[in-house]
């Protein structure tokens, strides 16, 4: 298409001009003529003046009347006098047209008699004739004297010097004209060409994207129109670009959530599941057979207490997950480190429970702008979360301290290396590293709660497992003790 419009163009300029050219050269050929038409009217309308000056005089002098008579007598004298005094040829005729002396035949011979023939009749009259670059001019009028026509002039009048004139210059400004025409058109072709040649570009350009190549870019060094063109042009692809990897990242990532929300609901189903089924099985049992076995009915009943605790728990743990962004109670100043060394002694027993021991490191007066409640279960799950997963007999630490600022603590077991790929999913309900590690009753919930309450408190928290230790940092922003709550 751009080569179509690069030729409508060209077409459009050698048109113009070759139109242009041909009216200029026929409108100067037109005034040149017109001019030297003028010019041989005055010449001749001199002529007839002072030949008739002479004619007249002449008459005066001889004391001749009007008679066509005495004009064919003086005719010889008067074409000669004419012809020196004029340096043209001269014929004298009589009003019939019959010649009665020339002073050079030859000069009227085969040039035709039209002028002749009109001064026969009574009018003034001349015939231009052109051989090659000659012009000669054969001028007739009658001879008018005291109102009686008496006899006729006639004149061969040489112009070709004024026509060689105007031909030399019609030629050069021909030549000029058809230079300057040239100029112009060339002109016009290279500013055709410095325009369509960037719209090629832009066309190709386009063409690549269409075809899906993002990674085209044109580039021109001017800051016309097509110059802001071809920035938008680039911007445009840049927006595409990003807007393109916007719209890839959301669609994986609603692949993902959507994967996320369906392990989600499958696990939910399964570890409701099994209890509620564990429950019934013991309830329809204990139904039937009611106190008879008092042994059974003993281990049933604990095992539904049990499983409809377990069931309660998890009921709330999903009521936590699912109100991540809700507000449990109003902020205040809190001291993290005393919550911390509380619930270190309180998990302690559990600890042991396990045969394991949890060491804590707290400073002081490390104050967080937070809910003392949702802190503590940030604690609880985290150590709880340490004691379940570290090696037997092993030793959990908590530590609470002051860094650049913020309020850290650091939670380190020894257990199994987790690789790196796993570590965000952690945070995903009902996710672990290893399914044969969790305990009977786990549902996989606590570092999904710790996330969202860190999070609901302005904080980060992050997993590290490295040389056989597993360590979760929580940051959370430090508070000085002058500031209000």
């Amino acid at each position: 298409m751009i080569r179509t419009i690069r030729a409508k163009f060209i077409v459009g300029f050698f048109l113009i001009f070759s139109l242009s050219f041909l009216v200029l050269n026929q409108t100067v050929k037109e005034v040149i003529r017109t001019s030297n038409q003028r010019i041989v009217t005055s010449d001749l309308t001199g002529l007839k003046n002072n030949s008739n000056v002479y004619v007249r005089q002449a008459f005066l002098i001889n004391h001749f009347t009007n008679n066509k008579l005495y004009f064919g007598q003086m005719a010889e004298e008067m074409v000669n006098d004419l012809n020196h005094a004029t340096g043209s040829s001269v014929s004298a005729y009589t009003v019939d047209g019959v010649l009665l002396f020339s002073s050079d035949k030859l000069k009227f011979t085969g040039r035709g008699d039209d002028d002749l023939k009109q001064a026969i009749a009574g009018r003034t009259a001349y015939n231009i004739t052109y051989d090659g670059d000659q012009g000669a001019v054969l001028f007739s009028y009658p001879v008018v004297i005291d109102g009686t026509k008496v006899g006729i002039l006639r004149f061969a009048k040489d112009f070709s010097l004024l026509y060689e004139q105007s031909k030399r210059i019609s030629e050069i400004i021909f030549y000029i004209a058809l230079a300057v025409f040239a100029a112009a058109f060339l002109f016009s072709y290279i500013l055709s060409r410095h325009i369509t040649v960037p719209l090629v570009k832009l066309t190709r350009a386009s063409t690549e994207v269409k075809n899906g190549n993002l990674d085209v870019r044109i580039h021109f060094r001017r800051k016309d129109e097509i110059g802001r063109l071809a920035v938008n042009f680039n911007d445009m692809i840049n927006r595409i670009s990003r807007q393109i990897s916007t719209i890839e990242s959301d669609r994986d990532r609603l692949k993902e959530l959507n994967e996320q929300e369906k392990r989600f609901f499958d696990n939910v189903t399964h570890e409701l599941k099994t209890p509620l089924t564990s429950i019934l099985g013991y309830a329809e049992i204990i139904r039937q057979k009611g106190e008879a076995d008092r042994v059974f009915f003993e281990k049933g009943m604990n095992h539904i207490v049990q499983e409809s605790r377990r069931l309660h728990t998890m009921v709330l743990k999903l009521l936590e997950v699912s109100r991540s962004s809700s507000n449990f109670g109003e902020f205040e100043k809190v001291d993290s480190g005393q919550i911390l060394h509380e619930v270190c002694d309180s998990m302690s027993f559990r600890a042991k429970r396990y045969k394991k021991r949890i060491v804590c490191e707290v400073e002081e007066h490390l104050y967080v702008n937070g809910q003392a409640d949702r802190l503590r279960q940030l604690f609880i799950n985290l150590l709880d979360n340490a004691i379940k997963y570290s090696s037997p007999q092993s030793v959990t630490s908590a530590k609470a301290e002051l860094h650049s600022g913020l309020v850290r603590f650091t939670f380190t077991n020894p257990g199994d290396p987790v690789p790196p790929d796993q570590m965000e999913k952690l945070f995903q309900p009902f996710h672990s590293a290893s399914r044969r590690l969790m305990e009977e009753g786990s549902v996989g919930l606590g570092l999904s709660i710790a996330k969202s309450i860190v999070d609901d408190h302005g904080g980060s928290i992050r997993l590290v497992s490295q040389e056989g230790q597993f360590k979760v940092y929580v940051e959370l922003p430090f508070q000085k003790e002058e500031e209000s709550s």
